[in-house]
């Protein structure tokens, strides 16, 4: 899609073109009267309305988050067909339930002291006890849960200890693997789609998959139906481009950004970065002028009507009949 925009992070985003900006959407079912934001007038829909709900973060060609933005700013369009912004706010103080999915695999074993410590250190930062949601799931040659939703910091940190790679005993007895895609669909499927709200995984990986029953296509398809963002970090040695391709493109797809971790842009950076896009998103809501006839995937394209500004998000949406 283009140019890859790299910030003064040394962030690498998915690539992005000027004909096309990513963006992001999520449906939703709202019955009640939406707040007023930036001096709008309410917004008040009846029940069975399908608004679709369309999270963002915005960036400068420094790679800045942009912030300062109103409803008027933007543009959007569903399958082509522009389309009106009837809600708008900033996202910085709405609730975040996120998943922290760790690859535990034996590539991943000289690495994973430093996640396990970036995640202490990003859960510090990030986490509001009165508000905000996080799971944390590792995957080798299989998927373990090892907490579930909770606003415990306690518990998380337990939970956080006993990630780590299988035993000798455990590779000789059920042997290897990278069950990559088995994960993102079972963080998605089984514990977001359950969420309503703002969503978000977080991957830590070499991104190379091996043994998953489900394919990428599937995954990338289960994080889209649950509304879900993917933040995919690349932590590697390796100068293999397969597992990057991989980690970009579930990114890409769903909305989130794409990272590697370097000497220069350390593991810690890469979180930091992270939590102040998470901070930094708007929300934007229309009703569809088409109605749902047969569920399907739909595109959807968000842009800034200022020049040299940056949309970040996900290309299409499920609208369910």
């Amino acid at each position: 899609m283009g140019v890859t925009h790299v910030d003064h992070l040394h962030r690498q985003v998915i690539p992005f073109s000027p004909a096309r900006r990513r963006f992001l959407a999520a449906a939703a079912l709202v019955s009640t009267r939406l707040p007023a934001h930036d001096g709008q007038e309410d917004v008040t829909f009846t029940a069975g309305v399908k608004v679709v709900t369309v999270f963002a973060t915005v960036m400068n060609r420094s790679g800045r988050i942009v912030r300062d933005l109103g409803r008027d700013d933007f543009l959007i369009s569903e399958n082509g067909r522009p389309q009106e912004i009837r809600y708008f706010s900033r996202e910085s103080e709405v609730p975040l339930t996120l998943g922290l999915l760790v690859d535990t695999s034996m590539s991943q074993q000289r690495v994973l002291n430093a996640e396990r410590g970036a995640c202490y250190r990003f859960l510090d930062r990030v986490l509001r006890e009165t508000m905000d949601k996080v799971f944390i799931l590792q995957f080798d040659r299989i998927v373990q849960i090892r907490q579930g939703l909770t606003a415990s910091r306690q518990a998380l940190d337990e939970a956080l200890a006993y990630v780590d790679t299988p035993t000798r005993r455990e590779l000789r007895a059920e042997g290897s693997g990278t069950v990559l895609y088995d994960a993102v669909e079972t963080a998605s499927k089984d514990i977001l789609k359950k969420q309503s709200g703002r969503k978000a995984l977080i991957v830590l990986s070499d991104g190379v998959d091996y043994g998953s029953d489900v394919t990428l296509q599937a995954a990338v398809e289960a994080a889209q139906r649950a509304e879900t963002l993917v933040y995919s970090i690349l932590f590697t040695d390796s100068v293999d481009s397969y597992g990057r391709k991989v980690l970009q493109r579930l990114s890409k797809e769903t909305g989130g950004g794409f990272f590697e971790v370097s000497k220069k842009f350390g593991i810690e950076r890469v979180f930091d970065v992270i939590q102040e896009e998470l901070r930094g998103q708007y929300s934007l809501g229309y009703v569809s002028d088409e109605p749902v006839r047969v569920s399907e995937f739909r595109r959807i394209q968000l842009t800034a009507k200022q020049k040299g500004l940056v949309v970040q998000g996900r290309e299409r949406y499920w609208a369910q009949r």
